[in-house]
């Protein structure tokens, strides 16, 4: 995509704007560029995320490793892939395990498809993949609040060779998809599963789900062998009835649109994650702004050391609540040693800490 730089005496316009970024891409972080829970996750058997976005789903299907690599396409102007790496073989799955990778979609970002209308728009999946295993791997789409399916094959026919892969539906005039911000469409690439999601047929157009429908014909067990691995990239979801070049949008844009489901907060003790106040001598009450505003009212977890400072005195501190979570706040309720009235700043110690917040999907 080119980028249009505008001159001195040139004005931004909306016209301008459109014709640079389109946000034509509906997933997110497809590029694989960001990655704030680590650049690498070790001894994975179950679910959750590593590349932001990206939910990994394995279910007695070996351990894995999951890593933002910096193998990609040559000549594509991508800087990393999404590697999934075996690290613990399982030759003989269950019916009902399995291992994919999806990301979920909320419904207000989904609107522009007009599903449920006469003028329902097709979608246009397309990614860059690359293996060591060659053959017939599975995608599917859930409508997760209609319980409906689309699902279709495609081969990785050259091994550790990157190939880029299309698959086209049409829409769907029924039903709708909900204004809200819950999980409407799943995407899934399926990388090994039994005969559970792989004993029927693929989908063409979207039809009452079926679980043996969602990775019918799937010949692939990427876990079967710890010299197995899968990269992807270049993944764009597009209102189209083919696939256009990858819409590259700016790292601080990117990463952005990744903070509405999940951001970090990391410092040292000169790092102030919340300010506030005692209100007894061995309590503290701060407010944590979040850096983007989130999807919905996220979790909290957090790692490492904890100190409140105030009246230039540290304090040793650990969260005992963190309550009235918002979209764009959350109050920290901490163990500490001051004087009621006092004001203060919640921080990581020396030792250094962080806080995560979690509104994914």
């Amino acid at each position: 995509m080119a980028i249009t730089r505008l001159g001195p005496n040139q004005d931004i316009t909306a016209a301008k704007i459109a014709g640079t970024i389109n946000f034509k891409n509906i997933v997110i972080n497809g590029d694989m560029s960001i990655a704030q829970r680590g650049t690498s996750t070790a001894s994975i058997t179950g679910n959750g995320y590593a590349i932001d976005r990206f939910r990994h789903q394995i279910t007695s299907a070996g351990t894995w490793t999951i890593t933002q690599s910096t193998d990609v396409p040559t000549g594509q102007g991508f800087a990393y892939s999404q590697k999934l790496d075996c690290t613990t073989a399982d030759a003989s799955l269950g019916a009902s395990d399995r291992i994919r990778m999806m990301q979920r979609i909320e419904g207000n970002t989904l609107q522009s498809l007009k599903f449920g209308t006469s003028n329902a728009e097709s979608i246009t999946i397309s990614f860059w993949v690359k293996s060591n295993k060659t053959g017939t791997y599975s995608w599917s789409a859930n409508d997760d609040q209609n319980t409906k399916l689309i699902s279709a094959s495609y081969t990785i026919d050259s091994a550790n060779t990157w190939e880029k892969k299309t698959l086209t539906f049409a829409g769907t005039d029924s039903p709708s998809i909900g204004i809200d911000n819950t999980s409407f469409l799943q995407c899934s690439w399926w990388l090994g599963t039994g005969s559970t999601y792989s004993g029927g047929t693929y989908r063409s157009t979207w039809t009452t789900l079926a679980n043996s429908d969602e990775a019918a014909g799937q010949t692939v067990n990427l876990a079967d062998n710890t010299a197995n691995e899968w990269y992807i990239t270049g993944v764009q979801l597009e209102a189209d009835t083919s696939a256009s070049d990858f819409e590259f949008l700016p790292y601080d844009v990117n990463l952005q649109r990744c903070q509405r489901y999940f951001q970090k907060f990391i410092g040292g003790n000169a790092t102030a994650f919340a300010s506030g106040v005692y209100y007894s001598s061995s309590g503290f009450l701060g407010t944590l702004k979040y850096i983007q505003t989130m999807r919905d009212a996220p979790s909290l977890s957090a790692s490492g050391s904890f100190q409140v400072r105030s009246a230039g005195t540290n304090s040793a501190s650990s969260i005992v609540i963190s309550g009235d979570a918002k979209i764009d706040s959350l109050s920290l309720q901490c163990t500490a040693t001051g004087t009621a009235g006092d004001g203060g700043v919640f921080r990581p110690d020396s030792s250094g800490g962080s806080l995560s917040l979690d509104a994914e999907l």
